[in-house]
């Protein structure tokens, strides 16, 4: 074996010492809840753990270089790329960098979920979810994608059982386990096809496979037996997707959400209102080619595995943002409608997916699409979390907060949670000068600003954009319904004032970040454009040659 083959695949370990970290606090917490039951004790060791993690990230910035040239030939400097199981790259710092923050809004969150006996057990569940995360983000084969997922899925098993033992709790975390092992089958069976094409379950070498029409794929591209190869690449692409649509909770595949929601905890169904989502977005980004440079035979953005992938993620948008919407409209659970309302949004951020392969941009600059899907994931985050943690922060047994009624006469009795709840609630809607205008903004404006030299697939997008603004109007409905029962209904039993807690933490964090990025949003542009490798010169003047071909025709 090579030498510089040999490193690769050794070499990967100092990238991924923030997850060790994490991965042997988590071991810590298991075997310590065992001797010590203590809830505080616990939560103050996933935080310094979490901190740990955070130095050791530092760490690895400063003495490993980020994997950041694209190459233009299988050259043995670029052995990493094509060996490593894990690439440290600019975008996998970004994802390592958002997992490590949700780490810490989630163990605040969670600080008193899981009961004394099981608060070890639950916050070492946590870190080790944080640990997926950025295995997700940097995953460099399918293998390792498939772990990093799971490493994600079972511990939110655990995590959605141990706060409560009650019917619904049971029920909630059963339909979320049968569900979730369904899609992590189809998606495996997903990737087993694309070994049996390619011959590898190295990402980059695998899109590099569909891309540049080795031999092995099509030996002749005029034959009638290609078509049997182009059946099964569609089929493994259908099994993909149907897997992670799960995770992103995008329609046909959210029906278990709803439920979940309303079954588990207010911190559990915070966890899966964002985790999965950016994990699947994650991955979809990687498996799917939407991650420029880092290969060495490419095609325009997102096609490598069939030019029926923007048309696919165009009807799934659509679809997507438009049923949740609609049966939001007819919740009055707060759960259940967030529910909903979650799978909303998942349809408007694979609006930045479905664009971009018809996104002529200049040579140099970042791709339009996944800027948009990045920002979007980060202030969809910030305001979902900030929403469920004030939720958490009024609720308690005696007076649990289950329908939207329960919020009447919140602007009055308790002001400050009522502004800081309306104040999430404006930023789901999309109102300006919060974060969630932006991320709409940057969304919509990437659909109708198509500059496809294609007429009609620009016509086919700005309809995208249009269904979009009629389903963020539909949404302001409910979100706006919450805010009139605050401040224009009274209470009929009022809400017990609540106790200081680690939750008000979160809600300040998550307050802060939802005003500032609508405030000041280049910040966080410039970090994604950063992360984002450039596109391709020759393939932005091919993707415009294909689209004036198409036109002519």
């Amino acid at each position: 074996m090579s030498p510089d083959l040999q490193n690769a695949l050794t070499d990967f370990i100092p990238q991924v010492v923030p997850e060790i970290v994490l991965g042997v606090s988590a071991c810590v917490l298991f075997l310590g809840a065992t001797f010590r039951v203590s809830r505080h004790v616990w939560g103050v060791f996933a935080l310094v753990a979490l901190t740990l993690a955070s130095f050791a990230l530092i760490a690895t910035i400063r003495s490993l270089p980020l994997f950041t040239e694209p190459p233009t030939t299988f050259d043995k400097s670029k052995w990493p790329l094509y060996a490593a199981p894990v690439l440290f790259t600019p975008l996998a710092l970004f994802f390592k960098v958002v997992g490590l923050v949700t780490g810490f809004l989630l163990v605040l969150l969670s600080w008193d979920e899981g009961g004394e006996d099981h608060a070890g057990e639950y916050h070492g569940c946590l870190l080790l979810l944080v640990a997926g995360i950025g295995l997700v983000g940097a995953a460099n084969d399918l293998l390792t994608l498939f772990l990093a997922l799971e490493l994600i899925s079972l511990p939110t098993y655990l995590l959605l059982y141990l706060p409560r033992a009650d019917e619904r709790a049971q029920e909630a975390a059963m339909k979320y386990f049968l569900l979730s092992v369904f899609s992590s089958g189809l998606l495996l069976f997903g990737f087993s096809y694309l070994y049996g094409l390619t011959g590898t379950t190295n990402i980059p070498a695998l899109l590099d496979m569909f891309a540049s029409g080795q031999e092995r794929l099509a030996p002749n591209p005029e034959a009638s037996t290609q078509q049997p190869w182009v059946g099964v690449t569609l089929l493994a692409l259908v099994m993909i997707v149907a897997g992670l649509g799960f995770r992103i909770t995008s329609v046909p595949f959210h029906f278990y959400a709803p439920d979940v929601y309303q079954g588990t905890t207010t911190p559990a169904a915070a966890l899966l209102a964002f985790v999965p989502k950016i994990v699947g977005f994650a991955a979809l980004l990687r498996i799917l080619g939407y991650v420029p440079g880092l290969s060495a035979f490419e095609r325009p953005l997102g096609t490598a595995m069939g030019e029926q992938v923007p048309m696919l993620l165009w009807i799934m948008a659509a679809v997507t943002m438009t049923l949740g919407n609609i049966l939001a409209l007819l919740q009055d659970n707060i759960r259940r409608l967030i529910a909903y309302s979650s799978v909303a949004h998942a349809g408007y951020m694979l609006i930045g997916l479905a664009v971009v392969r018809y996104l002529a941009n200049a040579p140099g600059e970042s791709v339009g699409g996944v800027e948009a899907l990045l920002f979007y994931l980060v202030a969809y985050g910030a305001m979902t979390l900030g929403f469920f943690a004030v939720l958490h922060y009024l609720d308690s047994p005696d007076r649990p907060l289950e329908s939207v009624d329960d919020l009447a006469g919140l602007g009055k009795s308790h002001p400050s949670c009522g502004l800081l709840l309306t104040l999430f609630l404006l930023s789901l809607i999309g109102m300006p000068l919060t974060a969630g205008f932006v991320g709409k903004f940057l969304i919509f404006f990437d659909a109708m600003g198509l500059s496809s030299q294609n007429a009609e697939q620009a016509r086919l997008y700005r309809i995208l954009a249009l269904i979009a603004a009629l389903n963020a109007a539909v949404g302001g409905w409910y979100y706006l319904r919450m805010i009139g029962v605050m401040y224009l209904r009274e209470a009929i039993d009022p809400l017990p004032r609540p106790r200081p807690a680690p939750v008000v933490a979160t809600i300040a964090v998550c307050a802060t970040l939802t005003l500032g990025l609508g405030l000041f949003p280049q910040s966080l542009l410039q970090l994604i454009r950063d992360a984002l490798p450039r596109p391709n010169a020759q393939l932005v003047a091919r993707a415009a040659d294909e689209g004036q071909a198409v036109a002519r025709e």
